[in-house]
């Protein structure tokens, strides 16, 4: 501590050689500034988004008694006004006019602040963000408004399970221990209460900033420049920070004691499902981060591979998914916990299952601590540290500093990331700590309606408590399933050749290298990156996917049934870097496979065998069945802006199946009737392949060429050719000029207080010109939107102005949710804002005019971060059969070229309430606290130039559609 000082006090940069990974680039510094805030500087030549990230040693932890919430009440009144930037939004205008994004989040023990802007911007941008920390306003008129935004966040979380179950948690825990508090806050304990305590919540707030001290500060920037001249710059404007020497604070031990544990909690959920999860108290891996105990636990515990608790419990058809590991909110304590989705079975084996946990920690005993496991998870964590993908800089510089506080300086980049010491007696302790003395389950199921005994305060869950003794656990464990527990073979998967291939040919955009009537095949080589991975995309169109309701979810069971099948033998090759998945699409499914280069095509070939053999498994069929259902009916408990949503993809979409009649369909389905189904929809196929990376032509080839083999040329396949006619496209309806549509119904859980409204604006098809015009609007109407019906109006926590694209048909969508007002008055507030904004547009300057096209140029032009970031953008242009690889290119070279008098005609042609060609449907769903306002709302007469949709599937049938960008096989392409 003495030569920390020492340091701070010369403001020196520390020496440090950081541990980092083989194929990152970037420099690195380590420097204290003379008021002790601790800083990570990091030089990126080729970044084009500098970005900064300021953590706080102060958290909801530290809220005063009786002032539950003011540390999160703090971050939000942060981003208002400062005193040298006094006008409201400064920052949050500045950073979004510039290509940027902020945000910020409190935990238990820190609060950070974090954005990113373009590279040219950076400075001033940091300077706003230094002055959070220097000398904030923290304004009368604001700290109302922003209590009301604190509590509209809560009101959110009142019905999520989540939330819910979180705080519950933490209601059970000792009453003297900050982790038993209500962390987020809301208007009872930010506002009523302590006006009732004659409390002036500002002076608190005030008072409680000043635990801001720089010396409990840690601050990580990334920039372009060189690390001299990043230097310089945060010294210049973070110097200024006050240091009055505050004491960190410290968490007082374990929050459970003996009567917290040997406990089984009860607990009734909003939406449907069954879950279990099974916890124990224990030593935190950070003491013992090189020895990684709970590390390696982890990967026993909750393995999915043969042998394994899941794989039994799943062969059983008791449950859905499990998860295990180590998580904690605090250095001085951790939660070690198994989690799992319950089928009804599984319910019913409640006792079975936690048996057959602890059976498997008794052979984890009696088996020992095994060498090679742990240094093949060494191998394996070497290898996704040095060959990590790099991401954008606002996730750097986010991770990173999470890192200053725990580690000594040289491990900042690698934290906790690379155990090395085998330390088997470190390993024992841990498993010692997982004993049935210890545990504590929470069973969460609506089937405990009616036998619950006490409501957690906050959020109101019902649950009950009973204690379960060791004893009892003995018993479960005596007549726990006998089936075999084992622990893992060794892994297969892990790469062992890591060489680059040779790249002739510098293709700069996917080629075609491969056709035939059952496939085709576009190829790019990485020629960025110089990563030894690759990204294969199988997309199986099949027409006879989607023409039902019935088709529809017997598609996505078969999807849901592969993944299921292969889980045990591919769960090795995630563990390893590579990852799987396969979904449904709106024609058909596809495989998609991504990693080490390696072993690649052994997964690929089992996934394509799995396919082209698929059985149906009636006791699995039955098992993802009944989850599929409640699946569907939890729909009822998500958001009201989500609930919006759908109704607005169900009006446009015009091969789109309405959610009850899927239910309906899912509910009626057999095992039977899915066996019949499979080889008709297989009957008519074609695959469109997408290879990108660490691959050589002839390579990709040959796999495209093994796959049809495996699929179409076996003696019993059920696979066939599909005619370039019986090609499916989705399509999207064209709305009227000058006609405002709306859709009015309630929201689907009136215990849900929360109301919604999307109001869409629909303006174009896919056209370079008419998307850079509607790009630009969003960047400079986005964040006065977002200031206007959140900030200033204080109509809801969401809040917003975006771009949406549906199958290439580009729109405005503004979202708001509400407890304060109906949907109907929410959408005469985004009239009254384009209303407002009308003369902003018309009197924009030439100034702010360029200012922000050269902000969108520059969004535009930022590069790849890493593979999976290309390959998303070139897959998009095939999947949506757009296929401009160079729209970045053509998009900039038009608009260095826009006038502002054409962006503004272009307004007011399509977006001003009342233009000529403005198109626009509002969708309004009402919450439990606005029933009186939707039955006014439904009774009223139609104003002129509105249309109010009644009869969803009639409106669609009575519209025209736009025209698909997406032709068949046979389409014009580029090759």
């Amino acid at each position: 501590m003495v030569a920390a000082a020492a340091a701070a006090a010369a403001g020196v940069e520390g020496n440090v050689e950081f541990i980092r990974a083989r194929s990152d680039k970037r420099e690195y510094r380590r420097v204290v500034l003379p008021n002790a805030l601790e800083c990570l500087l990091i030089s990126d030549a080729d970044t084009d988004k500098a970005a900064a990230c300021m953590e706080v040693g102060v958290g909801s932890f530290s809220d005063p008694e009786g002032l539950e919430g003011l540390a999160h009440f703090l971050e939000h009144m942060l981003f208002y006004a400062s005193e040298k930037y006094p006008g409201e939004q400064d920052y949050t205008k500045y950073i979004t006019e510039h290509g940027g994004s902020c945000n910020a989040f409190t935990s238990s023990e820190t609060t950070n602040f974090y954005f990113d802007v373009n590279v040219a911007n950076f400075e001033e941008a940091l300077d706003r963000f230094a002055q959070f920390f220097i000398k904030p306003l923290m304004s009368e008129d604001a700290v109302l408004r922003e209590i009301k935004a604190v509590d509209s966040e809560h009101k959110k979380n009142l019905l999520s399970d989540g939330w819910r179950m979180y705080q519950l948690q933490k209601h059970l825990a000792s009453k003297d221990h900050p982790y038993h508090k209500f962390s987020t806050g809301s208007w009872e304990t930010l506002e009523t209460k302590p006006k009732q305590r004659g409390l002036d919540i500002r002076q608190e707030l005030l008072k409680f900033y000043e635990n801001y001290s720089a010396n409990l500060m840690h601050l990580v920037v990334y920039g372009k420049e060189n690390l001299d001249c990043i230097q310089s710059c945060v010294d210049r404007l973070f110097s200024d920070i006050k240091n009055t020497d505050q004491r960190s604070f410290k968490c007082p031990g374990r929050p459970l004691s003996e009567e917290h544990l040997q406990l089984i909690v009860k607990a009734i959920p909003i939406s449907e499902g069954d879950y279990l999860k099974i916890s124990w108290p224990v030593t935190p891996d950070l003491h013992f981060y090189k020895e990684g105990p709970c590390r390696y636990l982890s990967h026993l515990i909750g393995h999915e591979g043969e042998g394994s608790i899941f794989h039994i419990i799943k062969e059983l058809g008791w449950a859905m998914n499990l998860s295990a590991g180590e998580g904690s909110d605090s250095a001085e304590y951790s939660f070690f916990s198994i989690s799992m989705r319950l089928t009804d079975a599984g319910h019913e084996h409640m006792e079975d299952i936690v048996g057959l946990v602890f059976k498997y920690i008794i052979l984890l005993k009696e088996n020992g601590i095994h060498e090679w496991i742990f240094d093949e998870l060494v191998a394996i964590n070497e290898t996704e540290f040095h060959y990590q993908d790099k991401v954008h800089p606002i996730s750097y510089v986010t991770d990173t500093v999470s890192t200053m506080r725990l580690f000594p300086p040289e491990e900042w980049l690698v934290g906790a990331s690379l155990p090395s010491k085998y330390a088997p007696n470190r390993i024992n302790m841990v498993l010692d700590e997982l004993s049935a003395e210890r545990v504590r389950i929470l069973w969460k199921s609506k089937k405990f309606k009616g036998s619950t005994d006490s409501v957690e305060p906050w959020y109101s869950t019902a649950y009950s408590v009973e204690n379960i003794t060791p004893s009892t656990i003995k018993e479960w464990i005596q007549k726990a399933p006998t089936e075999k527990l084992h622990i893992p073979k060794p892994n297969i998967f892990i790469p062992k050749d890591l060489s680059l291939k040779e790249m002739l040919e510098k293709v700069k955009f996917p080629v075609i290298l491969r056709k035939t009537p059952l496939s085709q095949l576009w190829y790019k080589p990485d020629t960025l990156f110089s990563t030894p991975k690759v990204h294969i995309i199988i997309d199986f169109h099949c027409p006879l996917s989607s023409h039902s309701p019935e088709a529809v979810v017997s598609t996505s069971l078969f999807v849901d049934l592969l993944e299921d099948y292969l889980n045990a033998y591919a769960y090795d090759a995630r563990i390893a870097g590579l990852f799987y998945s396969i979904d449904r699409t709106s024609a058909g499914f596809q495989v998609s496979v991504g990693g080490y280069n390696d072993k690649m095509r052994i997964l690929l070939d089992a996934i394509m065998k799995h396919i082209s053999n698929f059985e149906v498994k009636p006791n699995r069929f039955c098992a993802l069945k009944e989850t599929a259902v409640k699946d569907y009916k939890n729909f009822n408990f998500c958001q009201p802006y989500s609930q919006a949503s759908y109704y607005l993809s169900l009006i446009l979409e015009d091969q789109k199946w309405p959610l009850f009649e899927k239910l309906e369909a899912l509910s009626k389905l057999d095992s039977d009737t899915l066996a019949k189904f499979i080889p008709h929809l297989l009957s008519k196929t074609f695959l469109e392949c997408y290879i990108h990376g660490n691959i050589e032509p002839n390579e990709a080839t040959s796999i495209v060429q093994e796959i049809e083999d495996t699929i179409f040329n076996t003696p019993n396949s059920v696979f066939k050719s599909m005619h370039p006619s019986q090609y499916l496209i989705k399509r999207v309806i064209m709305l009227e000029n000058e006609l405002k549509c709306y859709y009015q119904i309630e929201g689907l859980n009136q215990k849900n207080e929360n109301s919604s409204v999307v109001q869409y604006i629909q303006v174009h098809l896919d056209d370079a010109l008419s998307n850079i015009k509607l790009q630009l609007f969003s960047l400079i109407a986005s964040q006065p939107a977002f200031n206007q019906l959140r900030t200033v109006e204080q109509l809801g926590y969401i809040a917003g102005l975006s771009l949406r694209s549906d199958c290439g048909v580009c729109a405005l969508e503004v979202v708001i949710q509400s407890t304060v007002k109906d949907p109907s008055h929410l959408d005469a507030r985004v009239d009254a804002f384009f209303k407002m904004f009308e003369s902003k547009i018309h009197e924009l300057s030439d100034k702010d005019f360029k200012r922000n096209v050269e902000s969108l140029i520059d969004s535009k032009l930022e590069k790849f971060k890493n593979l999976w970031e290309e390959s998303h953008f070139y897959w998009g242009e095939i999947e949506a059969g757009t296929l401009k690889f160079d729209r970045v290119e053509s998009e900039v070279a038009l608009l260095r070229e826009l006038r502002k008098e054409e962006f503004i005609e272009f307004f007011d042609q399509y977006i001003r309430v009342g233009a000529p060609q403005r198109k626009t449907v509002s969708v309004q769903v009402f919450g439990g606290k606005h029933l009186a306002e939707f039955k006014a709302a439904i009774a009223e007469v139609d104003p002129p130039k509105t249309y109010r949709i009644t009869d969803i599937f009639g409106f669609k049938r009575s519209r025209p559609l736009y025209p698909s960008l997406k032709g068949g096989p046979g389409r014009i392409t580029m090759d």
